[in-house]
């Protein structure tokens, strides 16, 4: 019977981590989904504020956008950074 060693443990663990971390991903996917959706909607009905209403969709999704890119930094650090090995 094969024993599984701590080493083996903590990648493991650190693999299932990283997945979890990617799924952060999926809230500003959807997000951002949605909120170009309502900017399209809004250029629809008030053509003259094309120009603001882009802009202030952009700002919105590159903060929104933070939240994934940190979920794929953890996910990065737990797979080719191994500080407890």
């Amino acid at each position: 019977m094969n024993q599984i060693t701590g080493e083996q443990f903590i990648l493991g663990c650190s693999a299932i981590g990283a997945g979890l971390a990617v799924i952060a991903g999926i809230g500003p996917g959807i997000g951002q989904g949605i909120a170009a959706g309502h900017a399209a909607s809004a250029v629809g009905r008030n053509p003259g504020a094309k120009s603001d209403i882009t802009s202030t969709m952009l700002l919105g999704q590159a903060v929104a956008e933070t939240t994934g890119l940190y979920g794929l930094v953890i996910a990065l650090l737990l797979l080719f950074v191994k500080p407890l090995v």
